[in-house]
């Protein structure tokens, strides 16, 4: 059976657009277009997790799409924490360069006491120095996040090690002993890795020592499949960005059968993974990424967890109803429905790294490199940031 786990500790309409799919030319709609006011009450998730009940406070859409899958808002910009105080947060090297570009925050200061570290500042290697800046870095504003939000905090594993895998574990042991000294317990923590096959091997290796660990850069349901078998406790897919690269791509074979069946390739994905997860009782939960509009969100209801950008939570939490009026409000992805999914004997082979590699498709190997060349550089930008403004004042 699958396992409680949850971001949050404790636990915390629809348009009708069609658009190209991909090269094979299909129109699509992402699901049967259902009607949508300008807000909905306040709902509840019936018992048979098809359908909400409804309740006659007036309430958000933000409200509703809450009552079915656990929204964690995609910014940073921090003064949006009032107004979507977020349940759980990431820490990375994107944000690191988010907070360094901006004049005051309340994590610069968790920058600063990282730069003028003492163990730090003694490592007569620059390129030792300036990698122990950024895993202090790293840590302090993960401590602070910690602090900020009642929820784990997901803290990035160098890209670098994208394809080693003790190296990946090396690093997260040493960011866990970093995390332990500033009294960050180790529950509150995920160790945000990369979906290749050694990616997927650290998971594995990583959780059964009872370190949760979050794999990003998903993009194919062998991917998806091979970190639900590893026992990742968060599984990312970026549903916008496979999209794009169905809309300009041809040639992948699970990327053209969604468009052939008139879907879209980043629902169908996420729809699948979630179905797989939840039939075969593996413990992962699922996370919705890159979500480009309220079509996208409708269209996810019910997957774990959904990283929506502000714009599209600023729409849903202004969008108020009255009492009066009432609706029926769809969950797309539910247990049940899991249940009815079926699989073909090849994707429920169990995977190795052979596997693996021959079922990757360009798709998924094109956007996972993208996504490890951007993670990587953004690194080295921290990195070199750092070696501008080392030594800090008073140090």
């Amino acid at each position: 059976m699958a396992s409680s786990f949850s971001l949050s500790k404790p636990p915390p309409p629809f348009f009708t657009q069609d658009w190209r799919c991909c090269r094979v030319g299909l129109q699509i709609s992402v699901a049967p277009p259902l009607k949508l006011q300008k807000a909905f009450p306040t709902t509840i998730v019936s018992s048979s997790n098809n359908v909400s009940s409804l309740e006659t406070a007036p309430g958000t859409e933000l409200d509703a799409v809450s009552t079915f899958s656990e929204i964690v808002p995609d910014t940073v910009v921090f003064d949006d924490f009032e107004r979507f105080p977020p349940t759980a947060a990431t820490v990375s090297s994107s944000l690191l360069l988010g907070i360094c570009s901006l004049p005051d925050t309340k994590f610069k200061s968790a920058i600063e006491t990282a730069l003028a570290d003492g163990e730090c500042c003694t490592k007569e290697n620059p390129d030792d120095r300036l990698a122990c800046f950024y895993n202090k870095a790293l840590v302090n504003v993960g401590a602070d996040l910690a602090k900020a939000v009642p929820g784990r905090v997901s803290t990035e594993v160098d890209a670098r090690l994208a394809y080693d895998t003790h190296g990946i574990i090396r690093k997260v042991h040493e960011l866990l002993k970093l995390y332990n000294e500033v009294e960050v317990p180790q529950e509150r923590l995920l160790f945000k890795i990369p979906s290749t096959w050694q990616g997927i091997e650290a998971s594995r290796l990583l959780e059964s020592e009872g370190i949760l660990t979050h794999l990003t850069f998903v993009y194919s349901f062998p991917q998806a499949a091979a970190a639900a078998q590893a026992g990742a406790s968060v599984i990312q897919i970026f549903v916008g960005r496979l999209r794009d690269w169905a809309r300009n791509h041809s040639g992948d074979a699970e990327v053209e059968a969604a468009c052939l069946k008139g879907e879209d390739p980043g629902i169908s994905l996420v729809t699948k993974a979630y179905n797989y997860i939840q039939k075969h009782g593996y413990k992962s939960k699922l996370m919705a990424a890159a979500v480009r509009n309220k079509q996208d969100l409708f269209s996810l209801l019910g997957v774990d967890y959904l990283i929506i950008p502000l714009k599209i939570l600023l729409s849903l939490k202004d969008s108020v109803t009255s009492p009066e009026e009432k609706y029926s409000y769809i969950r797309r992805l539910s247990p049940s429905a899991a249940a009815t999914f079926s699989f073909n004997e090849e994707e429920l082979v169990k995977w190795d790294q052979l596997s693996f590699a021959s079922a990757m498709g360009p798709a998924a190997e094109e956007l996972l490199g993208v996504g490890l060349e951007g993670y990587v550089n953004q690194t080295r930008r921290v990195e070199e940031l750092f070696g501008k403004i080392w030594p800090p004042p008073n140090v």
